[in-house]
């Protein structure tokens, strides 16, 4: 086994070579040594800048044998043959689930990390999906696209709006299992179970 004789004291991360280690640093520091003269975009690797002067030549060598798709970058056609081999290489540690792309494995793995980097600059709630920030915002805003059909109500995202219809509907799909007492909304069960908790507590 290779001895690690370079440390960083910014991470702790060993290295066993000079130049890895060198490179490694650049991360720290934000460095870009490598820079493009069309876009002046930077680099801390050669190869990262070469890859990138392709998306200006506009070359595309890579073709998929599939459909003909072209793409600049070897990895986005092996990302992309992922859609025809329906191979799920990235599998979540803490559950059954796996992805055909890394970006989607790393989104999913945050339900499990609790947490959650979209936070709302209006108010303090954060969540771990960008989606569920945008459905959020809406709130906030005046904006409710989805309107009820039957009175005037209006909703800022479809689910409320679903939920609102049950009392026009009258339907009562959320039933309590211990007194068959049933809600239209989820959330009054929730709220109705907890004076079940209580009694429970009160009898011990």
């Amino acid at each position: 086994m290779e001895k690690k004789l370079y440390e960083c004291k910014i991470c702790s991360k060993a290295f066993s070579l000079s130049g890895v280690f060198k490179r490694h640093l650049l991360s720290h520091t934000k460095e870009r040594p490598h820079v493009c003269e069309v876009c002046k975009k930077g680099f801390i690797l050669r190869h990262h800048l070469l890859e990138h002067l392709l998306t200006h030549t506009k070359e595309k060598a890579h073709v998929c044998i599939f459909c003909n798709k072209a793409f600049t970058l070897k990895r986005d056609l092996k990302r992309h043959l992922l859609c025809h081999t329906k191979e799920k290489p990235h599998c979540c540690d803490f559950c059954t689930k796996a992805f055909s792309q890394r970006p989607d494995l790393k989104k999913h793995l945050l339900t499990h990390t609790k947490e959650k980097p979209y936070a709302c600059d209006l108010c303090s709630k954060a969540f771990s999906q960008k989606g569920d920030l945008e459905k959020h915002l809406l709130t906030h805003g005046k904006e409710k696209p989805h309107a009820c059909d039957l009175c005037s109500k209006a909703f800022s995202n479809r689910s409320n709006l679903r939920r609102h219809l049950l009392i026009h509907t009258k339907e009562t799909p959320h039933a309590c299992d211990i007194c068959s007492k049933a809600f239209s909304d989820k959330s009054n069960l929730n709220r109705h179970l907890l004076i079940h908790e209580k009694v429970k507590l009160a009898c011990l």
